[in-house]
């Protein structure tokens, strides 16, 4: 698996996680963040190298910070 591969599948699970720790459905948070259902879906499976306005996004929708994506084993 190549480094960015592996990055965006972290980052997708910690997505999802965060995500339904929220309670929030797929379809729930992709309309907060202006995204297509799908669109979340294939982020959470690590399939979309993502923009940093959409990690903006994603994090205003959930109500967290930015840098709750990110943990000390993300450098």
């Amino acid at each position: 698996m190549q480094r960015a591969e592996a990055r965006r599948r972290v980052f997708g699970g910690r997505l999802r996680a965060l995500r339904r720790e929220a309670g929030v459905s797929q379809e729930e948070l992709a309309d907060r963040a202006g995204l297509h259902r799908t669109y979340v879906s294939s982020v959470e499976r690590g399939r979309r190298n993502i923009s940093l306005a959409t990690i903006h996004s994603l994090a205003d929708a959930l109500g967290i910070a930015v840098r709750d994506f990110f943990g000390e084993d993300d450098r």
